[in-house]
């Protein structure tokens, strides 16, 4: 097997998220499973930072509907196997008793065989439902060279925002980030010295010695009062013995990153943040640029065929603007404006398409209206029905609708003419 230079690093991906803000788009499928940007899933953004920071022994540790998920990461993330290299979904195994995970780190606990076979100096923890580029082996340079048991990542919030996340005071005593106070949605936050209208807010993405992991999941599985999550329960217990640090993400550099888009990172766990990061993508300077060839966002060369536009007559032309379209697309005679659609769409003549997120299989037939709205897959629009126009008729057929007036329709969905 190749040997690693510098310490030995395995990573631990937490992929068990059942997503019920995402919802209908999870009632199927796990969160880190959600198809995202036309041909990735939200997983992939995760593995793809961990294989460019050149750490490739991970597990995905899967819990909740995770069929498409293992599916996903057995078809698509193949390591070289002669080199030690290996990315393995690893279901609940109730290990540790008659007991799903209870928590973020209930599952790493349970998982601790895993860690026990590799043997690392370094274990990195990360979430499998964000969007962004991080490397993590500056992360971990850092965590080195600070003398830190565990290191949070931690990016840059306006202050009014804090009440969202886990929010990290800083020690102005330390010079390398050592962590005062780890405090879960404050209401009271404290803004940074430099910045009094920001805070440090918790990434959801961690490093840790390998022994000190060990020591502080396995201490948490007994106590009964505990959640055991890693953000709620396992960084403030470092942070009580002043072994915690973080990592600004603002210091992250990554090869190919535009003054556009660096430091992008969203937490798309809801159904409006899911969309906007769409939104995102088709900017004409994207805000979030999946065309970085120099840290790629990798996923699973999908077999179908180029996309296809049709008709050229002066009322019936195929055309899609500020759009982005996967292969096996047929815009027939139909236009198509700022939007996302994924592989095998079929949007049928005289149709028009603004402004939305369209999942694999969707058929929109013809004369159909489309505005601001999410379509999971296998679903087929009827001729002339319009969707995202009329909200009480949105609701009245079943569909979600969103505070804002997103309107979202659930997998496989029929819908009457």
């Amino acid at each position: 097997m190749a040997r690693q230079r510098g310490p030995k690093v395995f990573a631990i991906v937490l992929a068990g998220g059942e997503g019920k803000r995402l919802m209908p788009l999870t009632a199927d499928r796990a969160k880190p499973a959600v198809p995202f940007g036309g041909i990735y899933r939200l997983i992939d953004f995760a593995l793809s930072n961990l294989a460019n920071s050149g750490f490739l022994q991970m597990v995905v540790l899967t819990q909740y509907k995770s069929h498409s998920l293992d599916r996903h990461v057995t078809k698509t993330w193949r390591m070289s196997t002669m080199l030690g290299n290996y990315v393995a979904p690893v279901p609940a195994q109730q290990r540790r008793g008659k007991q799903w995970f209870s928590g973020s780190a209930d599952a790493i606990y349970q998982s601790l065989n895993l860690i026990h076979d590799e043997h690392p100096d370094i274990v990195v923890v990360v979430g499998a439902d964000h969007v962004y580029r991080m490397d993590f082996a500056q992360m971990v340079e850092q965590h080195i060279e600070s003398g830190a048991r565990a290191t949070v990542a931690a990016i840059r919030q306006p202050i009014e925002m804090a009440n969202q996340f886990g929010v990290i005071e800083l020690d102005q005593s330390s010079p390398q980030k050592k962590i005062a106070a780890f405090r879960e949605k404050p209401s009271d936050p404290v803004g940074l010295v430099d910045a009094p209208h920001e805070v440090l807010a918790s990434m959801g993405n961690y490093v840790f010695d390998t022994d000190a992991l060990i020591e502080a999941v396995t201490a948490d599985a007994e106590l009964e009062d505990s959640k055991h999550d890693m953000g709620g329960d396992i960084i403030p217990a470092f942070v009580e013995r002043g072994e915690a640090y973080a990592y600004d993400f603002r210091d992250n550099v990554i090869p190919g990153a535009t003054d556009r888009d660096f430091g992008y990172w969203r937490d798309v766990g809801t159904l409006d943040s899911f969309f906007d990061a769409h939104m995102d993508l088709v900017s004409i300077h994207p805000i979030f640029n999946v065309y970085n060839y120099d840290w790629p966002i990798m996923t699973n060369a999908s077999s179908f065929p180029p996309a296809k536009f049709i008709h050229g007559a002066s009322a019936r032309q195929g055309m899609a603007t500020g759009s982005m379209i996967s292969p096996g697309c047929i815009i027939s005679g139909s236009v198509v404006n700022g939007s996302v659609l994924s592989p095998n769409v079929h949007v049928h003549s005289f149709a028009q398409v603004d402004d939305a997120v369209l999942l694999d299989n969707v058929q929109i037939g013809r004369h159909c209206r489309i505005q601001r709205a999410i379509i999971d897959k296998d679903v087929s629009v009827p001729p002339g029905v319009s969707i995202g126009l009329d909200h009480d008729d949105d609701r009245a057929r079943g569909f979600t609708v969103t505070d804002s007036g997103l309107v979202v329709i659930g997998k496989g969905t029929v819908i009457p003419s």
